[in-house]
């Protein structure tokens, strides 16, 4: 299972990346996140958002393309990544929201065995 992470301005942006990546291809935004930089009040669009997403790696990098396409049309684009084989530990990780009770998923924290 690979993740994906598309990071961009604005809570609009994220939620329309978010859109378009689960249209593109066969992944499950599994967390839409939030971050205020530390510049925040000063920055044009104060708002950091991060939108993580899982399936197979060929499937993360297609949606990937796409949503990055559709942030950078905006010119809210920061960054992106890929973790092609993500451990338990990166996947609980890559649940959690800053966002509260709005999560999309609970997960439960993987215990050391």
């Amino acid at each position: 299972m690979a993740l994906g992470m598309i990071e961009v301005y604005g809570f609009t942006t994220a939620i329309i990346v978010a859109d378009k990546v689960a249209k593109t291809a066969d992944v499950k935004v599994v967390a839409i996140d939030k971050n205020k930089p530390a510049n925040g009040d000063s920055a044009e669009v104060p708002l950091v958002m991060i939108v993580k997403f899982e399936g197979e790696t060929a499937e993360v990098e297609s949606a990937l393309e796409a949503g990055k396409a559709e942030a950078q049309k905006r010119n809210l684009y920061i960054t992106s990544k890929i973790i092609s084989r993500q451990s338990e530990d990166i996947e609980w990780f890559a649940h959690l929201s800053a966002l509260g009770k709005d999560k999309l998923r609970k997960v439960d924290k993987p215990t050391n065995k």
